[in-house]
């Protein structure tokens, strides 16, 4: 505070705004019919701005007031909202009304720039709660009148642009899945190699071969999912994949479990030799990867079928980059049993319709979709450096608008300190400080 600007002040929150705190109302008061006024329990009813009312009370204890700041105050401690119309609000929220004519939205950008640091200040065991007492007693940088209004428009301004740009990025993750996904179909379907074939072979026709996925297999060895119960964690024992493991053409191995080497064993028809095609035959579907030779030796669990592949007849990528197209995924979803776990039977899985082009054609795929992929890749990477970037905006000018370097600063506008002292001169009790006049919906945030 003492590098504030010269005409600013600091104040406790009670002096320059009411705290109402919340209280839970009696249960029996609750209803979800619409009866009485909307109730606020905590974070959990906040939207981008305003709350979504999911129950009602008939017989509130502490009321918000339209255009009122909503501050959760338990279990997280910071996030904030603005009660679009007069709301009952539970333990977990408290409503801030900003003392005429200090400005609600200076009050609300306050609490958002704060927001992180009100997080560390719970107490608590069970859940972290900040009180009143401390909430009263907050500081707060006051800025001249007239500057808070500058402040708070510039905000307003700003941080639209920020959301506009946050909304903008946070399409690019879908556009890239659909982007992977129509490579694949289009891989799977010839149309990515016909100008290979036309080169190759003078012709665009594509010839294949139909057959099914078992008939591809490895001679001696089987379509068949691995080890059924895991037991204990074996911090050096040999790596099972599960399906949070077997991605979509991927393995992800975060949260890779260990087993032991004996029960390991005792599956070893699914110990994996490198080449194999893994696809996930329960709880999380979809997911299809090849076994590279840094996982020789390794093993999986049920969930996951080993499907070991005739690699001179098929090329693993190519089948797997199959049973990750669309087609096949809609083909495995039709044979999909069971409601609250669903999962495919190993003898539906062999039959999965297949079709593969020479083996020539088969790597050229797998060439061109890996390198198409390698660019998704290094757009995502991008995506994934403007994001953060992005993140930091916020909390970066709402600092800056704090620290008085947001907007210029006017000589003429009369001290915050001036300010501070009509507003003291004149105010009453905390239970007895008037709430200000009551905000038609359009002013909530102007």
């Amino acid at each position: 505070m003492n590098e504030l600007p010269f005409a600013w002040t600091t104040a406790h929150l009670n002096e320059i705004a009411h705290v109402e705190m919340g209280q839970s109302p009696d249960s029996r008061f609750y209803n979800d019919q619409g009866d009485g006024l909307p109730f606020f329990q905590g974070k959990a009813e906040f939207g981008a701005l305003y709350p979504t009312a999911r129950k009602w009370c008939s017989q509130p204890t502490k009321i918000a007031e339209l255009g009122d700041i909503l501050l959760s105050v338990r279990a997280p401690v910071g996030p904030t909202n603005i009660a679009n119309e007069k709301c009952c609000i539970g333990r977990g929220l408290s409503a801030i009304h900003a003392t005429a004519p200090i400005s609600q939205k200076y009050l609300l950008h306050f609490f958002r720039h704060v927001e992180p640091w009100l997080a560390q200040q719970g107490t608590g065991t069970t859940f972290t709660a900040v009180s009143g007492g401390f909430l009263r007693e907050l500081d707060v940088p006051l800025a001249p009148l007239n500057e808070q209004r500058r402040i708070a428009d510039k905000l307003d301004a700003v941080l639209a642009r920020v959301d506009v740009c946050r909304d903008r990025l946070d399409r690019i993750p879908n556009i890239l899945k659909r982007f992977r996904q129509s490579v694949v179909s289009a891989a799977t379907d010839g149309l990515l190699t016909s100008d290979w074939r036309i080169r190759s072979y003078g012709s665009a026709d594509r010839s294949v071969t139909t057959t099914t996925l078992v008939e591809q297999c490895l001679q001696g060895r089987v379509i068949t999912y691995g080890v059924i119960k895991l037991g204990d964690e074996t911090p050096h024992g040999v790596p099972c994949l599960r399906t949070s493991n077997v991605r979509w053409l991927q393995v992800d191995t975060e949260g890779m479990k260990k087993i032991a080497l004996a029960l390991s064993n005792e599956y070893s028809r699914t110990i994996l030799k490198g080449g194999e095609v893994l696809v996930n035959v329960r709880g999380t579907l979809g997911g299809v990867a090849v076994a590279t030779s840094a996982m020789i030796g390794w093993n999986v669990s049920r969930e996951v079928a080993v499907v070991p592949v005739d690699q001179s007849k098929v090329n693993p990528q190519f089948l797997a980059l199959w049973v990750g197209a669309e087609r096949s995924q809609r083909w495995l979803r039709g044979v999909e049993k069971g409601v609250a776990y669903t999962g495919i039977n190993i003898e539906d899985l062999r039959t999965l319709p297949l079709e593969f082009p020479s083996l020539e054609e088969q790597a050229e795929i797998v060439r061109r979709v890996e390198a198409l992929f390698a660019y998704a890749d290094s757009l995502e990477a991008r995506y994934t450096a403007a994001r953060a970037q992005v993140e930091k905006l916020t909390p970066a000018t709402l600092a800056k608008a704090f620290r008085g370097e947001l907007v210029p600063q006017d000589p003429n506008d009369e001290p915050a300190s001036k300010l501070l002292e009509r507003i003291r001169a004149i105010s009453t009790p905390e239970s007895s400080k008037p709430r200000g006049r009551k905000l038609k919906a359009k002013e909530l945030v102007s």
